[in-house]
């Protein structure tokens, strides 16, 4: 156990940013540890402080709680966030209840001065996702700030709460994500105040770290990278050739017929560059993969081929090449794991193509090494930097593993009465807005409250007047919230307000694919003609297999053609994929994307997606 003064514990109890609870409080100089409630308050005693982290688990139904309560005990100062905040509150008589839920930015209003929000002003934006909330307040505890905004009631109680006499404080917002204006500032204040930290853990140590851990991981052996060419993988190559000399890593690329545009040739450019040229393999498996998909609709189905058949391509040619007794090498990063469920508590939002049950047994054996899995995307663009890989390489857009298979959304075409029902309880709650709503008979991946969700899109149209952007993203989060079952809206940059969605029946195909390389070709390039690019952090364009009608022409699309599909642009800012927000397009500029995209011959609609994640992830399957 290290020094007291030197670290902290942060007990992860699954949520979606236990680990990136432990990063923020990294980059303060503040060595952070990542302990299991398992672990006991005995393990948890040298500590400085403790942070409870959020939970997939209700506190309200007493989920997750068979864990030492020995640990409130301790003579340290605790936080808890979300789940740790309820967790507090409840062990020291306090109350906690189901139903009340916040997703995405609400605002804190401070009522008490403390220590923990020293140097904040009387209001902060803070960042929501729960579905259970503290109600009441026992002990010393006293209630230091309330929120409003988020989807909930004008007045939410107790979102933060604090004992002085006890060095107890719970929030009900995630400080540790980039949505919290100032959560940075809150974690500061308690570990290097509250706790008396000193911020002694010198970040740049990242490198070695990295590089020792690869060597370590390693040893004698070699290793086979799948190098698909994203940010990850091409900095993992250079950590492995860093660490272990170019003669011991041989690198393969994949063309898995998903890929956008150009993107092999560039790829491989790419390696040969950064002097990576020497054990570089190449492989056109698109039939492999295209056959693999032919027909499957449902999207863990298509992550769960596409990352078997990753390992089909790699084990053959590594056969081919007398390399079957290398290692496995990834460049897995954190969100990968945990929205795979990848920790004892974590739920499954999505599985990574490399985290299927092939490669989980792999990593059982032994026989991977993942020398970024412990990073976000931001450290990792770090790292990149200072191994001296160009800005370009690292600063790209994130390209998702399994390529244009998840952004081409898939259907049988049956109808959805679901999205029948929720249209009207939608609509209700966006004219207030000066908007119309239509549920999309199609479902996306989101996250709610650290857990998955499978729900609809919502098509918002101008009603008149367009709202101002603040005004909309209001709207978004009063939806989401509100109308169970949505986890996403998208606003309409076609004209009038759709009557009717109707369902298409389409999977993976050539077709399919040409039409959203295309698609996505016109939007990357407006970006760069726009000086966007490096402002967003990520865009994926998707395909969705809906039809829609204009009122006067029912049952009809709008252009003509019954098969022609409808487009999401889905700009977002973010820093480590854990959290995002959409990017505001200026009108001109998304006037000049919707027209090129519908000259596409297929596509009849465009829409812009104006969720944050949560509750909707940044890719849609």
């Amino acid at each position: 156990m290290r020094e007291a003064r030197d670290a902290m514990a942060v007990i992860d109890f699954g949520g979606q940013y236990a680990h990136l609870i432990a990063t923020r409080l990294r980059r303060l100089g503040v060595r952070a540890e990542i302990r299991q409630p398992e672990d006991g308050a005995e393990a948890l005693k040298g500590y400085r402080g403790i942070v409870i982290s959020g939970s997939p688990s209700l506190a309200s139904k007493g989920e997750d709680s068979e864990y030492d309560k020995g640990v409130f005990d301790l003579p340290v100062p605790i936080l808890g966030l979300c789940f740790g905040h309820q967790e507090i509150a409840g062990h020291y008589g306090g109350r906690v209840i189901h139903g009340r839920r916040e997703w995405g930015l609400a605002t804190l209003h401070v009522t008490e001065a403390t220590p923990l929000f020293e140097g904040l002003g009387p209001t902060e934006r803070v960042w929501m996702s729960h579905f259970d909330s503290v109600v009441e307040v026992g002990g010393s505890f006293r209630e230091i700030g309330y929120t409003s905004g988020g989807g909930a009631e004008d007045r939410h109680r107790y979102a933060a709460i604090a004992s002085e006499e006890l060095r107890r404080y719970g929030l009900q917002f995630h400080p540790e994500v980039a949505g919290t204006e100032n959560g940075e500032r809150m974690l500061a204040n308690f570990a290097l105040g509250i706790c008396g930290c000193e911020p002694s853990w010198n970040a740049e140590a990242i490198l070695e770290e990295t590089l020792e851990k690869a060597r370590t991981a390693v040893g004698e052996r070699s290793v086979f990278l799948l190098a698909s060419g994203g940010v990850d993988s091409t900095v993992a190559a250079v950590v492995l050739g860093r660490a272990l000399g170019e003669d011991r890593v041989h690198l393969l690329h994949v063309d898995n017929g998903l890929m956008r545009e150009g993107e092999s040739q560039a790829v491989l450019a790419t390696f040969r560059e950064l002097g990576l040229g020497r054990n570089l393999h190449f492989v056109d498996a698109g039939r492999d993969f295209l056959g693999s998909l032919e027909g499957v609709i449902e999207p863990e189905a298509k992550r769960l081929r596409i990352g078997e058949v990753f390992v089909e391509v790699m084990q053959r040619e590594a056969a081919a090449l007398g390399l079957a007794d290398h290692l496995l090498a990834q460049g897995t990063i954190y969100p990968d794991t945990i929205e795979t469920g990848g920790t004892k508590r974590a739920d499954t939002i999505k599985t990574h193509h490399n985290r299927v049950p092939v490669i989980q047994e792999m990593l059982e054996r032994g026989q991977v090494v993942e020398p970024l899995a412990d990073l976000y995307k931001v450290e990792v663009r770090e790292l990149g930097g200072r191994l001296g890989v160009r800005r370009e390489a690292v600063h790209r857009h994130p390209f998702p593993g399994p390529g244009l298979g998840v952004r081409v959304l898939c259907s049988d075409g049956s109808p959805d009465r679901d999205a029948e029902r929720l249209t009207p309880v939608a609509d209700a709650l966006a004219r207030p807005y000066g908007l119309r709503a239509l549920a999309l008979p199609i479902r996306s991946v989101g996250v709610k409250a650290d857990k998955r969700s499978y729900e609809h899109p919502v098509l918002l149209s101008v009603d008149g007047e367009a709202p101002d952007w603040e005004t909309l993203i209001r709207a978004v989060s009063e939806i989401t919230a509100k109308a169970a079952g949505v986890n996403r809206c998208v606003l309409n940059l076609g004209l009038g307000c759709p009557a009717t969605a109707r369902p298409l029946a389409g999977s993976v195909t050539r077709d399919r694919l040409a039409t959203l390389r295309a698609a996505d070709r016109i939007v990357m390039e407006a970006l760069e003609t726009e000086g966007l690019y490096e402002e967003i952090w990520q865009c994926p364009t998707v395909l969705v297999p809906v039809a829609l009608a204009l009122p006067e022409a029912a049952g009809q699309l709008p252009a003509g053609g019954s098969d022609q599909e409808f487009v999401v642009i889905r700009p977002v800012r973010s820093e480590r994929a854990m959290t995002a927000t959409p990017v505001r397009l200026h009108r001109e500029v998304a006037g000049k994307l919707a027209c090129r995209l519908l000259g596409i011959d297929g596509v009849g609609g465009v829409g812009l997606d104006v969720t944050s994640k949560p509750p909707g992830t940044i890719e849609w399957e």
